[in-house]
């Protein structure tokens, strides 16, 4: 835990996490209610708004990894700055352990005897655990080598572990990911979860060239490329299909487009959160750069400030931490057949009181970092 937020925190960076932090607060509450639009909800078979969202705590994680790395080295030594940054990574790690808990609790001591110390390890860490804070962990110390390196090297790094999971997919991931019901990519979710992150890295360092006008072209032409290069990625799917099925149309090879559910069988190629796929992640980052350039027009630019998105983006652990108990006690007293205006005073019951303990903290100058 620290005090203080510091002189030289970038607006937009802030602006681009509190947004986040506000989209994560609205899906999670409001997700699993019968009579609200799938597109707000997450799906395991294409990518939905709701699936945008996690990608972009990554997209920022990989911002400002490299701009605290970078300066640690340069105070401390790569040692030093390395060491703290697997510590961190692991305390990560261990708050997911606390929040997410793992599989296969509630036995009687008969039954846990009767696993033993190999039952154990081979069911407790199958689904529950691999969650974001501990994806997020695992993914920075997977990128540390490379975190201070220069562009050629991330992006090289970013294709060979995003090969990779294409690889392990295609020989046994994505069946067994589907199988065992995964979370947010599970055990190698950390392997594509690089993709967003270095993408975060790297819109960093042309923002440190250009500044914020300067950047702005730039992000925006990337943001367009990958969007445009996961969505081309996740087609391979729909040729695959009409192939086999004979069919020689345009239109038959191409995927209906992100946020529309599929109408053909899904295979490693298609948006998946729940299994990682590279599709998914790659127009995901993309879409990340894009919201991005609008908070750096609207924040540095144009000096545009949200308040809610800067308390929420200053305490961004705290309020992933913080909201979790406070949905769970205003939720039971909305139904899961509430009509929509219910669900929404609901949510904003929720909302308001989580926002008002982030704002208590800002007040007080305290801010949870690890």
């Amino acid at each position: 835990m620290g005090t203080g937020t510091g002189s030289s925190r970038i607006a937009s960076l802030d602006q681009f996490r509190g947004y986040t932090v506000a989209g994560m607060f609205f899906l999670n509450f409001v997700g699993g209610y019968l009579l609200v639009p799938a597109i707000f909800k997450h799906h395991k078979i294409y990518c939905s708004y709701a699936d945008t969202i996690m990608p972009q705590f990554f997209f920022a994680v990989g911002f400002a990894f490299r701009l605290t790395f970078l300066k640690n080295v340069e105070r401390l030594g790569r040692w030093k700055a390395s060491k703290k940054a697997i510590m961190r990574s692991l305390g990560l790690i261990l708050v997911g352990l606390v929040i997410y808990h793992l599989d296969g609790g509630g036995l009687s001591w008969k039954q846990l005897s009767e696993l033993g110390i190999d039952g154990f390890l081979s069911t407790a860490f199958r689904r529950n655990i691999f969650q974001a804070l501990v994806h997020i962990g695992l993914t920075c110390i997977w990128i540390l080598p490379v975190i201070g390196a220069r562009p050629l090297i991330r992006i090289l790094f970013l294709c060979i572990s995003g090969a990779a999971h294409l690889i392990l997919s295609q020989v046994f991931y994505f069946e067994w990911a589907r199988a065992t019901n995964v979370i947010d990519g599970g055990q190698l979710g950390f392997m594509t979860w690089t993709i967003p992150t270095l993408v975060g890295s790297l819109a960093y360092d042309v923002f440190l060239a250009r500044g914020p006008k300067g950047s702005i072209k730039r992000l925006g032409v990337w943001s367009v490329v990958l969007m445009a290069a996961g969505y081309g990625i996740s087609c391979l799917t729909a040729i695959k299909h009409s192939l086999a099925m004979g069919i020689s149309s345009i239109s038959g090879y191409l995927m209906e487009p992100p946020f529309v559910p599929p109408g053909r069988p899904i295979d490693v190629w298609t948006m998946s959160q729940q299994t990682g796929s590279i599709s998914y992640l790659i127009f995901a980052a993309g879409f990340s750069l894009a919201v991005y350039v609008i908070c750096i027009i609207l924040s540095d630019i144009k000096g545009v400030e949200i308040g809610i998105f800067r308390t929420l983006g200053q305490n961004a652990l705290a309020g992933y931490i913080i909201h979790g108990s406070v949905g769970d006690a205003v939720s039971e007293f909305v139904p899961k057949d509430a009509p929509l205006w219910y669900v929404g005073a609901g949510f904003l019951v929720f909302f308001w009181i989580t926002w008002f303990m982030l704002r208590y903290l800002e007040k007080k100058q305290i801010y949870l970092r690890l």
